[in-house]
């Protein structure tokens, strides 16, 4: 079976920066690809912007063959390339519900609508696996009926011939500089060889030992046994379609699981931690640090954004209730992972990263080569002709492509075995 690849919601090429171990470019700012997959088709689009700065970051690395700039939802589906992997970190904002429309078909989005695009892909295209990134509050969305849209996802997957493997990761638990908590989703087609050789193993077993995210990324079977383990049946046994799943569904995902035949199993697992990566490893040396030398407003503005508070607010009926967040530490310690990285880094805001240099005794925020050293891409990946500004909303919107390329050598595995 060929390595070929499409993919979606591409950003700056996260999946591809870790699935073919890049670790640099060229002179002309052209991508080394060390790996073997070939990404026949991808797509980016960011809605509501006049420049599309990803899409051009991502033309620079790899040019500009088969690379669509179009919304997604407007794309023939029959038009994609044949491909044996689909990838991809879909918007993760909201999810949407299936509703009666004519038949099927009558599944529509609200803002997760893409989710539905990708359904599209699976349906038409039929690639024989599939693995995705999203946040890790997908398995209890929504919060007023928790589980139901990710039990609709499997149940997608399922309806179009796929069992589904998940785990949420976090990379600093497994050697990486950042504490970054995202669910990872692999799926494959049941006609696989893949399918016939893992389906031997029981449920429980394709979870804590034969799948491919615990070999990957190994579980502490010791500390989890006393964990509750959880089964249930998505199937047309006990939900003749999406549409009754949408009115009915409520179960519990926990952080590990796997769906066979309709078949769920899922169990909160544990790490089996390996030494994190500290920020101090991947301090930026090269820079002019003194640009991002905090000024003392700055420094002012954060301490209050970083010390406790309680605020009153109304709810949408009128009823008021106290918001209240504790301290944070006035900096990051250098000793440890950095905190998840989120699109307002380096803004004014809670979440952003600030660390003490050693070197001159100052407060500063991380500079664009740390924000992509946190995301493990190569230095300078996204110092093309987008503002920095934006360089720090595209690694808050990546993922850690470490985590891609330690997959990646088991997805290999199984697409040569097929």
């Amino acid at each position: 079976m060929e390595k070929t690849v499409v993919e979606l919601f591409a950003g700056v090429g996260g999946f591809r920066v870790g699935l073919n171990h890049i670790t640099g470019f060229d002179e002309n700012g052209r991508a080394i690809e060390n790996g073997e997959w070939n990404f026949v088709w991808a797509n980016q689009w960011e809605p509501s912007t006049k420049v599309q700065h990803a899409f051009d970051c991502y033309c620079k690395r790899f040019g500009n063959e088969n690379h669509s700039n179009v919304d997604i939802s407007l794309v023939n589906k029959s038009d994609i390339p044949n491909h044996t992997l689909l990838v991809g970190g879909f918007p993760c904002q909201d999810y949407s519900v299936a509703r009666t429309l004519s038949g099927e078909k009558g599944i529509e989005g609200k803002k997760g609508v893409l989710f539905w695009e990708i359904a599209k892909i699976l349906e038409v295209k039929q690639p024989p696996f599939v693995l995705l990134e999203n946040v890790d509050r997908l398995l209890k969305s929504p919060s007023t009926k928790r589980g139901r849209d990710f039990g609709i996802m499997l149940r997608t997957f399922h309806d179009y011939g796929y069992n589904v493997e998940w785990r949420v990761i976090n990379a600093a638990d497994y050697g990486f500089a950042q504490r970054r908590r995202r669910v990872y989703i692999f799926a494959w087609q049941r006609t696989t060889r893949y399918n016939n050789v893992i389906t031997e193993s029981v449920l429980e077993d394709i979870v804590l030992s034969e799948g491919i995210f615990a070999k990957a990324f190994p579980i502490d079977i010791e500390a989890i046994e006393r964990n509750k383990k959880r089964e249930y049946c998505i199937g047309r046994k006990n939900y003749k379609d999406r549409v009754i799943m949408t009115k009915k569904f409520h179960e519990t995902f926990e952080n590990a699981g796997v769906m066979i035949e309709g078949d769920v199993w899922t169990k909160k697992v544990q790490s089996l931690l390996i030494q994190f990566t500290p920020l101090r490893d991947i301090l930026d040396k090269q820079s002019n640090l003194e640009k991002y030398v905090l000024t003392e407003k700055q420094i002012n503005q954060f301490k209050d954004l970083r010390d406790s508070k309680k605020k009153k607010r109304t709810r949408p009926d009128g009823s008021t209730y106290t918001y209240s967040e504790g301290a944070m530490s006035p900096y990051d310690s250098l000793d440890l992972p950095g905190r998840t990285m989120l699109t307002s880094e380096a803004s004014i805001n809670r979440s952003t990263h600030i660390i003490f240099d050693e070197n001159f005794q100052k407060l500063r925020f991380i500079t664009p080569i740390e924000a992509e050293r946190m995301q493990n891409f190569p230095d300078d990946w996204t110092k093309t002709d987008m503002p920095e500004k934006r360089r720090y909303f595209m690694m808050g919107n990546a993922l850690v492509t470490g985590i891609i390329a330690q997959l990646e050598y088991f997805i290999s595995n199984i697409v040569n075995d097929e």
